[in-house]
């Protein structure tokens, strides 16, 4: 995700934020649900059925040998989000399927998830908020299902076996104006009404709000997405259009592929009158973005540089490692861009100003590619990783094409850096509430710097190639990055990275002692 720094950055400023808006509060009472019936119709919201409390699950072939099932883990126990994810259990498929009727109006959704058994399991929990839903089964026999806050939790008709694969339904009514806010970076997420449809940014935690998921950074699995819409309205997902079907009524049902494993933050789905623009990136990629109609030749001229962008990355972090990309331009007031993955959104207004603030946002999101979608974090304190070497790649290609100088930028970062720290957290350090501070961005590519100014661009460069090779597709953390430069550069550099990351005061920077950070104001 792109924003432009607070404080005293260089560069041009962003646009101000919109005012905060009040979260969504999902009720921590449970709702228990009968489990007959399916949706009443399409694009019909049918009510909640109602029962009583489920009773003990019935023995079955998991419970009379072998280990007990057990609850699997309402969360995977990251320290900032312990209720991300869930334990138990890996998804290996989703497929979601959503009828769309009209803008800010609820729709039929079905949502099936395949998945694996990690531990005998007498119930588990899908992340999964808001929506009203309608029945769940597992192996298609209707299955107990409990709400608890953001958590919805499936106990099957019998008990799941270690190591067994089962398929878990899911049908509801989807809310295409739910949405939640932080007070950081990301600012309204979930569900991105347009003017004539919607759009996803997901980031942190909002999957939930949009299919019942596996809801964690660390956590991938392929998708396939069935969107039907209304005659004249166009569907983008993640990865390539499978086909199109005609249906009554003159509507239309698109089929994507995700191709690869994706997390559930980087899920996209927009929905409007699109005019899909087709070209060739490096090595006959195909590069497809998705631009509502009246806004297609506008943003031309920013769009046709992403050939470019992607050749300059290249150079530096080796071959682009997903199936194809494309950029969708968000007809909205939406402040942030977001690396959605092989489809990233980056805001109209991004793309009708300054070409250096557009190829910077451009840049951002694309390098999210290398770092953060195909080298997923391994939890959230790592968020450094991904939103620090985007705004670094950011950073140099501007000062590459027009923009702010490299070092003039990463001079300014310096000053305010252990204010930074004070406010927000040192950059492997943050707490949930500062996730997307300021701190993860400017902040932690000054660390890359520091690194840079230490072992030299040559040693740098290998150590980045490496990294995005070695954990391609692969989920990684902040030991494994120090790990893993240390073994490039030939020398322990623990001592070096670790007051950078942690504790509360900024370090020399190597090669510039002249630099002054200053001083913390309360």
């Amino acid at each position: 995700m792109e924003i432009m720094p607070a404080g005293r950055p260089a560069g041009s400023p962003r646009r101000e934020s919109r005012r905060p808006r009040p979260a969504l509060r999902t009720p921590r009472a449970a709702l228990t649900l009968a489990l007959a019936g399916a949706v009443a119709g399409a694009g019909v919201a049918a009510g909640p059925l109602t029962s009583g409390a489920p009773g003990p699950p019935a023995p079955g072939p998991a419970a009379s040998s072998g280990p007990a099932p057990s609850p699997g883990a309402p969360g995977i126990g990251d320290p900032l989000m312990p209720l991300a994810g869930n334990g138990g259990y890996t998804v290996r498929h989703y497929t979601l399927d959503f009828d769309w009727r009209a803008p800010r109006t609820p729709f039929a959704a079905d949502a099936t998830v395949s998945a694996t058994a990690t531990q005998p399991l007498s119930r588990f929990d899908l992340d999964f908020a808001g929506n009203t839903l309608h029945q769940v089964t597992v192996d298609g026999t209707p299955a107990a299902a409990v709400r608890d806050g953001d958590e919805l939790v499936v106990t099957p008709a019998r008990p799941i076996a270690l190591g067994s694969t089962f398929t878990v339904r899911v049908t509801y009514t989807a809310d295409p104006t739910q949405n939640r806010h932080r007070a950081d970076a990301i600012q309204d997420y979930g569900w991105v009404p347009t003017a004539d449809g919607t759009l996803v940014c997901a980031q942190p935690d909002g999957a939930k709000l949009i299919f019942p998921a596996n809801d964690h950074p660390s956590l991938r699995a392929p998708v396939t997405f069935h969107i039907t819409t209304p005659p004249g309205i166009s569907a983008a997902a993640n990865g390539r259009l499978v086909g199109t079907v005609r249906r009554p009524g003159g509507r239309v049902r698109w089929t994507y592929d995700s191709e690869q494993p994706i997390a559930a933050q980087l899920v996209q789905l927009a929905i409007g009158r699109f005019t899909f623009a087709d070209r060739t990136g490096p090595r006959g990629l195909p590069v497809r973005d998705v631009v509502p109609d009246g806004l297609v030749g506008d943003t031309e001229d920013f769009r046709s540089l992403t050939p470019g962008h992607l050749a300059w990355l290249e150079q530096r972090l080796g071959p682009y490692p997903f199936r194809r990309y494309g950029v969708l331009v968000g007809d909205t007031d939406l402040p942030v861009a977001l690396e959605t993955q092989s489809l990233s959104v980056v805001p109209k207004d991004d793309l009708l100003g300054d070409r250096v603030d557009a190829e910077r946002n451009l840049v951002h999101e694309l390098t999210h590619h290398w770092t953060g979608d195909s080298v997923a974090i391994r939890r959230w304190s790592d968020l450094w990783l991904s939103e620090g070497h985007a705004r670094f790649y950011e950073r140099l290609y501007s000062a590459e094409h027009g923009g702010v100088g490299l070092e003039d930028a990463m001079r300014a970062a310096y000053e305010q850096h252990d204010q930074w720290r004070h406010d927000e957290g040192a950059p492997a350090e943050p707490t949930e509430s500062t996730l997307f501070k300021v701190m993860r961005y400017d902040g932690s590519a000054l660390v890359l710097y520091a690194l840079r100014e230490k072992v030299g661009a040559e040693t740098f460069g290998r150590i980045e190639r490496s990294w995005v090779t070695a954990y391609q597709g692969r989920a990684a953390g902040t030991r494994d990055f120090i790990a893993l430069a240390s073994r490039v550069a030939g020398e322990d550099l623990r001592p070096f990275l670790t007051p950078w990351l942690y504790g509360p005061h900024t370090p020399p920077m190597p090669g510039h002692p002249d630099w002054q950070v200053d001083p913390v104001e309360d």
